[in-house]
């Protein structure tokens, strides 16, 4: 079928309710009838248990993925004065926390292959300044950790890894999220783990920093009213902790749907004018987002409009670096700057990618990005 108006989303969260309706439903219920509602019995299951899912020591669940990079950063010290490296193609949050932990976010280009942080291009960056190197595991893929992680070792920079995409990812048979001292997640409802609202965690393997977490989180106290720090208020509520803790039973198993609907993508654009995903070979991709490359800006506008009218949602992540955006005209780049970030930010389309999506739906979408030429 490459003719009509189908229903394809670019993503859907109801589905998953429908599914599982009588567990969420009950979870909830849990909550309310124990009438407790932050830094309760549901906030520390959730928090050991994926833990344990991601084979780290310690998981502290926050208000958000924002939070949770800005209080990692602050938790190794990182503050006003400060600079930290990372990349401009992602979302801008990644950058607005680095700036809400009052350091300055000093940006590197990608790798146009995959989008990633080029690790190559790390250390012309690295000044006296410098106290962090936060690589985004972008789109459900890891970045080349390896290469950082040696850099920052040598440097005597920490590494605070961006893992809001990237729910269950693998760098080499491990957890994204467990190699620096730091990892960060989202929970926003659309992630392949995601609440019915905001929510984030924080994961170390470091008990000090796992004590200073813990404090930061929770107005800086150790214990009630001891306010030791100069810490936020960002705590996941018991509602979204019950729910995580249902939806995390599931996420192999979604995670793994994903990667199914991906492999039938690549298999039926393989021989088209569209380039599709590189999966590097040092990891297992989650596909959190199932992101083509198209080869101009004119081009990846026509195809959107096309599958619009045809019924099918897309999305592109992102349109704007991050240099370029208004808010951080204070760094002082311009365009031309971080040119492959800038040619892959004009290139990029975001095609339908959820577990319940259809493959008869996959095989309507490529039928039609075919046909567009």
């Amino acid at each position: 079928m490459t003719t009509g108006l189908l229903n394809v989303p670019i993503s859907d969260t109801k589905e998953q309710y429908y599914n599982h309706k009588a567990e969420f439903d009950t979870a909830i219920a849990r909550v309310l009838e124990r009438s407790w509602f932050v830094l309760g019995q549901e906030g520390t299951a959730f928090e050991q248990e994926f833990a344990h899912f991601l084979g780290a020591k310690f998981a502290f669940g926050v208000g958000n993925g924002t939070d949770a990079i800005q209080l990692g950063l602050r938790a190794c010290g990182v503050g006003v004065g400060d600079e930290v490296i990372t990349t401009p193609h992602t979302a801008l949050f990644t950058l607005l926390a680095i700036s809400q932990a009052g350091a300055k976010p000093v940006l590197v280009d990608i790798d146009p292959k995959t989008g990633l942080i080029d690790p190559e291009l790390i250390e012309a960056k690295i000044t006296p300044q410098t106290k962090a190197i936060v690589p985004v595991h972008l789109y459900g893929q890891a970045a080349d950790l390896d290469p950082i992680l040696e850099l920052a070792r040598v440097k005597g920079v920490v590494v605070v890894e961006d893992s809001c995409q990237a729910h269950g990812t693998l760098y080499k048979g491990q957890a994204t999220g467990t190699f620096g001292q730091i990892g960060t997640y989202s929970f926003y409802p659309s992630k392949n783990l995601g609440a019915f609202g905001d929510g984030g965690a924080v994961v170390t393997n470091d008990p000090k920093i796992a004590d200073k977490l813990v404090q930061l989180r929770n107005g800086g106290q150790s214990e009630r009213y001891h306010h030791n720090l100069m810490g936020v208020n960002s705590r996941l509520d018991e509602i979204q902790a019950a729910i995580l803790r249902v939806k995390l039973t599931y996420l192999a198993g979604w995670n793994e749907a994903r990667r199914e609907r991906a492999a039938l993508y690549n298999q039926l654009l393989a021989d088209s004018w569209v380039q599709i995903p590189v999966e590097r070979e040092y990891g297992r991709h989650i596909y959190h987002l199932y992101v083509i490359n198209l080869g101009s800006r004119d081009e990846r506008d026509g195809l959107q409009q096309f599958l619009k009218e045809k019924g099918v949602g897309t999305g592109i992540h992102y349109p704007i670096p991050a240099h370029l955006q208004k808010a951080y005209r204070w760094l002082g780049l311009a365009k031309g700057d971080l040119p492959k970030t800038e040619e892959t930010s004009d290139r990029i389309l975001s095609l339908p990618m959820f577990p319940e999506l259809l493959l008869e739906q996959v095989e309507q979408v490529c039928k039609l990005i075919k046909s567009y030429r």
